[in-house]
């Protein structure tokens, strides 16, 4: 998107020569129509939350409502919550003039895609055969949260150089992507990944950093005085940040099985992170030369713990296993910051506005290898036999499979997440370099007066000049004493 001839930067105002493009108010409406009307076609309650369920409960010799669902997942669906919202939303307010659209956009996109989400999950995992109906409870939620979480990964790839719309566009065949591998790693491959490390983190990172290399802006210098931070920016980003570190144990629990396993994920998340935040405060330090921290560091690396861990958190990795996963991450994703982020733009030409590689693909690329790892080494004398089968599922069809080959389908599971997000950004990438979208030109980027009513800063403001008594006697007698020199 460009100025009108006219000089204007508004979002809804067109240049004659160009072509009609999708407008944000029509997307939106369009959609949220559409999803009524699928909505009102397909998505049902689950028994647990339809009114039948008194009746349910009777037949089921359920004893108590406490055995509701709902009072096992909800506290872990409030974190989720807060995080896909404030924490992804907030962490993305860094630039200096990009706030209302870093927290915005993400808001807008996550509730688009929630809606999307619970259908296509719906369809792949909870369609009820007998009248095609789905069932969505408090655990469906959750899920659509950690499904809508992978577009938001590659909406940080992609801050700042992307229109609204392109946005929906990110987020739409986002979700019906991670859907698809999802079902593929958790259902056909029957790999493990409570905390989403392959599935969530992995995918998303690579598919924002494939869309972001084929819509490489050569040009993205005619906005460099917007793309770094100012004080008070970056305070609010570490909210974000500190939002995503409490909750992350959450995060990594929360659809694991009611048990010894949800413990483990949440004490195995909370080692992993702690680590992570004292290695990234180490190397932040010793890279600087007078030894400062840098705060593009504390802001992501200290969260590399939690992507990390995503995988292997319900497995018996052991807390001090936990310990030297943060350690080592933490160290990975400070080093991705300083080397790897300014060589993957001057020679991969990939422009990564919040260093999703170094926060979500890295780490979620070495969650799944530290999940096979672990996997594959679990044993009876570790586990016992029944927590073997508990922890990786060994029922069904699946009762017969070994460690070793769990071990090798988890490897399976990394190579399908990074084989969605690189060929489906790249497939979405082209898809978004149609001239239809709106996005903003080199020199408008990061800039939130594209898209937003901006309130003036204060600093634009003329000053009122005002003076105090005495300067004001004192400018009077100078300006007598002048008309006396002039009169003589």
């Amino acid at each position: 998107m460009g100025n009108c001839a006219q000089g204007c930067k508004n979002y809804f105002c067109r240049p004659k020569n160009t072509n009609v493009r999708f407008s944000l108010p029509a997307v939106c409406f369009v959609w949220q129509i559409a999803m009524i009307i699928l909505f009102g076609v397909f998505i049902r309650y689950d028994e647990e939350s339809d009114a039948h369920y008194v009746e349910f409960r009777r037949e089921n010799n359920i004893s108590s409502d406490i055995e509701n669902d709902f009072y096992y997942r909800y506290p872990s669906f409030q974190d989720v919550h807060v995080m896909i919202f404030v924490g992804f939303g907030f962490l993305m307010t860094f630039l200096k003039r990009y706030s209302f659209s870093g927290v915005g956009f993400n808001f807008l996109i996550a509730a688009f895609g929630i809606q999307w989400a619970l259908l296509m999950q719906g369809w792949f995992h909870s369609l009820d055969p007998t009248d095609g109906k789905i069932r969505i409870g408090v655990e469906s939620l959750i899920n659509a949260d950690f499904c809508v979480a992978g577009s938001l990964i590659a909406y940080g790839a992609l801050l700042g150089k992307v229109s609204p719309v392109q946005l929906m566009v990110v987020t739409l065949f986002g979700v019906t992507l991670f859907a698809v591998e999802e079902y593929i790693i958790l259902d056909l491959i029957h790999a493990r990944d409570a905390g989403g490390s392959m599935v969530i983190h992995e995918f998303g990172g690579y598919y924002g950093l494939a869309i972001s290399w084929v819509l490489y802006r050569p040009n993205l210098d005619q906005s460099k005085r917007l793309q770094g931070s100012v004080y008070h920016s970056d305070v609010f980003a570490m909210i974000g940040t500190l939002f995503l570190w409490m909750f992350w144990p959450s995060f990594n629990s929360a659809i694991t099985d009611h048990g010894d396993g949800q413990h483990r994920a949440a004490i195995n998340t909370y080692l992993g992170l702690a680590a992570s935040v004292l290695t990234t405060v180490a190397i932040s330090s010793l890279s600087q030369k007078r030894g400062k921290v840098d705060m593009v560091h504390i802001q992501n690396a200290t969260l590399a713990g939690g992507v990390a861990m995503g995988t292997a958190a319900e497995f018996m990795i052991t807390p001090y296993g936990s310990l030297i996963v943060g350690f080592c991450v933490g160290i990975l994703s400070t080093f991705g910051y300083l080397v790897l982020t300014p060589f993957m733009e001057k020679t991969l030409k990939i422009q990564d506005t919040c260093g999703v590689h170094n926060l979500h693909a890295m780490p979620g690329l070495l969650g799944g290898v530290i999940g096979a790892i672990t996997a594959a080494a679990a044993s009876e004398s570790v586990y016992g036999h029944e927590g073997l089968i508990n922890t990786f599922d060994f029922e069904g069809r699946f009762a017969n499979r070994t460690v070793g080959t769990q071990g090798g389908h988890q490897a399976a599971g990394i190579c399908v997440a990074l084989v969605f997000g690189l060929g489906g950004g790249a497939i979405v990438g082209c898809i978004l370099r149609l001239p239809i979208w709106g996005d903003p030109e080199d020199d408008n980027c990061f800039d939130d007066e594209v898209y937003w009513e901006v309130p003036e800063d204060e600093e634009s403001i003329p000053p009122i000049l005002e003076y105090n008594n005495h300067m004001t006697q004192k400018h009077t007698e100078i300006s007598e004493s002048n008309f006396t020199v002039e009169q003589s």
